[in-house]
């Protein structure tokens, strides 16, 4: 199959899937009950890549969730017009490349804000904890400052609290 075809998504049975047995990609049980918690939420609607041989190439915490939620076909895209360099570079690319990316926080805290008015669970989204509160109130914390707070120059500031590391001046 050439890389311009059209891929087509097939499902196939849980147990024939094959996990890539040097797959560097580590998931814990804590994400896979999230992933698991995606799909229940949202639906399979990420096939796992696999390779002619039923091999997975990417999508092993997607299949370590459905194989938690009892699930015995889910969604796959074969891809097979990659080399065995090609295949093996692929699977690490998936994974770091998508951490390579940045949040605008802002807009983040808007559409979790208007989550939050639906009564959605915004946790499903995968942001939980303090990863979720550094979001949802680091913009307010700012712009709620007292204003002795804003814009202290810092020449001002001679004493140091040694335990916090707090500024001020007498």
């Amino acid at each position: 199959m050439s890389q311009e075809q059209t891929k087509k998504i097939e499902y196939i049975a849980i147990n024939d899937l094959i996990p890539y047995v040097n797959n560097a990609r580590v998931h814990s049980e804590e994400q896979i009950l999230q992933i698991a918690s995606s799909i229940k939420e949202f639906g399979f609607n990420n096939p796992v890549l696999i390779d002619k041989g039923n091999g997975i190439i990417a999508g092993h915490g997607r299949v370590y969730a459905a194989r938690k939620l009892g699930l015995e076909e889910i969604p796959v895209i074969r891809i097979e017009h990659l080399s065995k360099a090609q295949k093996k570079a692929f699977i690490i690319a998936d994974n770091k490349i998508a951490l390579n990316a940045s949040w605008d926080h802002e807009i983040l805290a808007l559409e979790f804000s208007e989550l939050t008015s639906e009564n959605f669970n915004i946790e499903l989204t995968g942001f939980i904890g303090d990863d979720l509160n550094e979001i949802m109130f680091e913009e307010n914390e700012i712009q709620n400052a007292p204003d002795s707070f804003k814009g202290v120059d810092e020449i001002e500031l001679e004493k140091k609290c040694p335990r916090c590391g707090f500024e001020f001046d007498e």
